[in-house]
């Protein structure tokens, strides 16, 4: 009987230790070490004597070419990938229970007809995929193959028998391979897997999308050496109680990072949101305090947000500030900017600020829009309808320009809007071209001044 033994693996970077130890010492992190049992000698890859082994070649002689890419038939799922799913590569595709990642991956599989699909799920039966199936499309069901199996060894089994052209594992956590001890999902399980079905991608030019889970803290589940295997890391973001859903991409060998995806759930799946501004913004003809649009960026894409703000006298001894979709510790630096630079008395407010549509927004260009909306509210006197703003506000009270600023322009003149306004600082080449009038301001008195002259 071969000797089994105990190691203790970091769940966060793989680092293995005898023992156990509170704070890892390769990457730092707190109580992350799990005991894993492994056979002795145990060696994990069975390499073959006659399998011809790659050398070494110059890298003047290496042919390049455009990367073959598949069309999803998703435009939004397009985008993140930078055009497509390219040939070979190797996609980790993770997000929250319930967020619409396996709805996602399946309508994928059912929109693409003319290319065999072999959709491997260790987490549902066949039933309960074809019953998802039948909500999502009631037509024809495309060219899916479903297989419910868990262990690596048959499901390479299975490709090899049915050679598909993309392969889909939902969820890798939930594979495992029968030449380690551990039990599913573990750190050693989740690697080795994941490194066998890369080598799978590689040689035989199938893509591969996994399915991932994440932790309580919004980060991919199993080791960190897992988003440095596959070549596309895509994060599923939304509030489960809300209708939107965003795509982010943190990692692309083959496109850009800086591009979103916005869809919309509906009981018959996914919905793309070719123009987010639209749903984003309000179209009441009531005159709101506390609202205003912001011209916001997220990668290359430009649309406008709603920005809404209360502010009420304080109930309790202590003001509250609470923000949704906006950083907390921008708010109160605003907030302090306000008083100070601008002699709005705060200080014993109740301050609640939220981004409507749940989307989260990280771009400083919003920040003359919060500013206007606390006034608003504070003073009980809307904004201007017609109004949305770029610009980003200093701690000198300075109105700061930011990027991009014709594109932003752009957006908010296709939307309708008569006027905007951004940073004295920011230049406008094609001013002229525009039908939107530019208000240009420097310090945040101006611009409160020019929002509520009259109040």
């Amino acid at each position: 009987m071969a000797k089994t033994k105990s190691v203790f693996v970091c769940s966060n970077c793989g680092n293995e230790a005898a023992k156990w130890i509170g704070k890892c010492p390769v990457c730092g992190e707190w109580n992350t070490y799990v005991e894993e049992v492994i056979h002795k000698g145990s060696k994990p890859h069975q390499t073959n004597s006659d399998v011809s082994r790659p050398h070494p070649v110059k890298i003047s002689d290496i042919q390049t070419g455009d990367h073959e890419r598949i069309d999803t038939r998703i435009g939004e799922f397009n985008r993140i990938l930078g055009g497509g799913l390219v040939r070979g590569s190797l996609v980790l595709l993770g997000g929250e229970p319930g967020i619409g990642k396996s709805t996602l991956v399946l309508q994928l599989a059912l929109m693409l007809g003319d290319s065999k699909i072999l959709y491997v799920s260790g987490e549902e039966s066949a039933t309960q995929i074809k019953m998802r199936a039948q909500r999502i499309s009631k037509e024809q069901q495309g060219n899916c193959y479903v297989l419910s199996e868990v262990l690596l060894e048959n499901i390479f089994v299975q490709i090899e028998n049915f050679k598909p052209d993309i392969v889909i594992v939902d969820s890798i956590q939930t594979v495992f391979s029968e030449q380690l001890e551990s039990s599913p999902g573990s750190v050693s399980q989740v690697r080795e897997c994941a490194v066998r079905l890369l080598k799978f991608a590689k040689e035989s030019m199938v893509p591969v999308i996994l399915v991932g889970h994440i932790t309580k803290d919004g980060t991919l589940a199993g080791p960190k050496i897992l988003e440095h295997i596959v070549d596309c890391v895509i994060l599923f973001e939304g509030d489960n109680h809300l209708a939107y859903r965003v795509l982010r991409t943190t990692k692309n060998r083959y496109g850009s990072t800086s591009e979103l995806g916005i869809f919309e759930m509906h009981e018959s799946g996914l919905t793309e949101v070719v123009n987010p501004s639209e749903i984003l913004i309000s179209r009441s003809e009531e005159d709101l305090s506390g609202v205003t649009i912001a011209a916001t960026l997220d990668g290359h894409r430009s649309f406008l947000i709603e920005v809404q703000a209360l502010v009420s006298t304080a109930a309790y001894g202590t003001p509250q500030r609470s923000s949704t979709g906006f950083d907390a510790r921008r708010l109160n630096m605003l907030l302090a900017v306000l008083e100070k630079r601008a002699g709005f008395k705060i200080a014993a407010k109740d301050v609640f600020l939220n981004i409507a549509g749940g989307i989260k927004v990280v771009d400083p260009a919003i920040d003359l829009a919060v500013i206007g909306a606390v006034i608003s509210s504070g003073l009980d006197k809307p904004v201007d309808k017609s109004i949305c703003f770029a610009a980003e506000i200093s701690l000198s009270g300075e109105i700061r320009p930011v990027g991009r600023i014709e594109q932003r322009i752009r957006e908010a003149e296709k939307l309708g809007f008569g006027k905007i306004v951004i940073s004295g600082a920011n230049t406008v080449l094609n001013s002229q071209n525009f039908k939107i009038k530019v208000l240009k301001v420097n310090k945040i008195e101006q611009a409160l001044k020019l929002l509520f002259a009259n109040s």
